[in-house]
């Protein structure tokens, strides 16, 4: 049995931003610690918020990282490029300039109208208040004149931060850091350029003391990239740690798109690419390698569960079964590959 203490060299970044069913960072870091050497290659292929790759890089190792979500991948982007840039530099500026925005009501005003579709703009319309699009806007429109990449991604990593919170954050919504949104008519938000500014105080003191990527050599890459398909050679990774959606997987672009809306995505194309998730409550495009005896055996009859939930959890065995072949792939010979995983029930079922 392992029992966890609080070690702020392992826990730092995980309070960078709210992500629900987060990954403890003493998991990977113990195996990471244990089963690989300084330079070896460490992979998570369903990286979430990134923590493995964290840790691998704070280990010295060198992290890979994949997942099919842009948020995630702008997180762990932000966490492991802490060192590329000097934050103290644009605080100011970022937060100064943003006010000063603010005062220009019909620049604002024109972004906000011109830069959404009509649907996004409804989605904006229900759970953002007027005066919250303006301040969000103002933010967005100075992130985006910053040319230093790193520091772009750690800015934009803290207008997210605000938005999407257990709270609900600047939104009208609450429970949305769990995936649970739900509108709450009688919230009234806090302002979106304070709260910005008080995010980036935090991060500033966390960045002075991290040491993710000091390490000579060491390099984190996290990527768009879907783990049934990784765009990587045979026998490259020497250690895998990774934790896989759930048959019932929390649905996470329910509360990432409340923030990726603001940093250039529609509904129409987040809705998109959703379907596409492993675990993702969808059954179109049946496809997919046979079934192990075993998990056939594990899939209810319809009567025992519903036809549609049935057929769910078929694919999804499919697509499990298609991103282990994938591990398996470009893992080297002898090398070890962790998976972290938990009960899961389904209707009542153990899945």
């Amino acid at each position: 049995m392992w029992i966890f203490t609080t070690n702020p060299a392992v826990t730092g970044a995980t309070g960078l931003h709210a992500f629900a069913a987060k990954f403890l960072p003493q998991l990977p870091h113990i195996f990471i610690d244990q089963l690989t050497e300084p330079g070896d290659v460490v992979l998570d292929a369903m990286m979430g918020s990134g923590t493995a790759l964290v840790e691998a890089a704070t280990l010295g190792r060198r992290g890979l990282g994949f997942d099919i979500d842009l948020l995630p991948v702008r997180i762990t982007q932000a966490k492991t490029m802490l060192n590329t840039c000097d934050l103290n530099d644009e605080k100011c500026d970022v937060v100064g300039q943003s006010r000063r925005l603010l005062q220009d009501t019909d620049l604002v005003e024109s972004a906000i109208q011109s830069r959404f579709d009509d649907d996004t703009k409804k989605f904006i319309d229900y759970w953002f208040l007027l005066d919250t699009q303006r301040e969000l806007m103002t933010l967005v429109l100075t992130i985006e004149k910053i040319a230093d990449s790193g520091l772009r991604r750690i800015l934009e990593l803290t207008f997210s931060s605000i938005i999407v919170t257990k709270s609900g954050g600047v939104s009208r919504a609450m429970d949305l850091a769990h995936g649970r949104p739900h509108r709450v008519n009688s919230k009234t938000p806090r302002n979106a350029i304070q709260q910005f500014e008080r995010k980036l105080r935090q991060y500033l003191l966390y960045f002075s003391k991290q040491d993710v990527g000091k390490a000579a050599g060491v390099m984190a890459q996290p990527v768009m990239g879907d783990a049934r398909a990784l765009p990587l050679n045979n026998d490259v990774v020497d250690l895998i740690v990774t934790s896989p959606p759930y048959a019932n997987a929390i649905d996470y672009m329910r509360a990432h798109k409340y923030s990726l809306v603001w940093l250039g995505c529609s509904t129409a194309e987040l809705s998109r690419k959703r379907a596409t998730y492993i675990g993702a409550e969808r059954i179109a495009g049946q496809g997919g390698p046979i079934l192990p005896e075993s998990s056939e055996r594990t899939i209810p009859a319809p009567t025992e569960l519903d036809s549609t939930r049935a057929r769910i959890l078929r694919r999804y065995f499919s697509e499990r079964a298609q991103s282990i072949s994938e591990l398996s792939r470009v893992l080297r010979s002898g090398r070890a590959a962790v998976l972290v995983v938990g009960t899961s029930t389904m209707r009542g079922l153990d899945v």
